[in-house]
């Protein structure tokens, strides 16, 4: 099986994320990770949907996804063409012994603590799935109180594919040089 990451610009209307949802629920496909944000136009989303398959699944799930009516452009992205990251906040139970040795693997990680009481630190991490697996992994003889992932998010590298829309949704020459 392969995991495929999946990159959307939709439309910015309401039942969108149902659609798409609905989409893997009748099929069967299950989601790995989706992401649904606006994009700096508002009137798209960029949706990020992770899957896993063979290869006549993936290509199955590329095909549904691209003739819902919201979607309005969709792309793999890659590992060696693209950037993905997903955000973990994790939240330790913290007492005077260990929480220098949490703080020091924080530190290694490049994660920030952003609250700090007397019986826990919570903290933050941005990264891909690797770095935030190896930091989970670290953490495994702490007692974790609380964990949230937002799953992954990404774009493609440089502006070889980028695609600019005009005020009436038409794709638009645009010249990047």
């Amino acid at each position: 099986m392969r995991k495929v990451v999946f990159s959307m610009l939709v439309d910015n209307t309401s039942g969108v994320l149902s659609r798409i949802a609905g989409l893997f629920s009748r099929r069967g496909y299950n989601i790995d990770s989706l992401t649904v944000g606006v994009t700096a136009d508002p009137r798209y989303s960029r949706a990020t949907v992770v899957a896993k398959g063979d290869r006549t699944i993936l290509e199955q799930i590329e095909k549904q996804l691209s003739k819902l009516v919201d979607v309005i452009d969709i792309k793999r992205l890659e590992p060696e063409s693209s950037i993905c990251r997903e955000l973990i906040m994790i939240k330790l139970k913290v007492n005077e012994e260990n929480r220098q040795s949490i703080i020091s693997v924080a530190n290694i990680f490049r994660a920030k603590i952003v609250d700090v009481s007397k019986e826990s630190l919570l903290i933050e991490l941005t990264g891909n799935q690797s770095k935030i697996e190896a930091f989970i992994d670290l953490l495994n003889g702490y007692e974790i109180l609380e964990l949230a992932r937002t799953g992954i998010t990404g774009l493609s590298r440089g502006v070889f594919d980028v695609k600019m829309y005009d005020e009436d949704g038409q794709l638009m020459d645009y010249d990047f040089s």
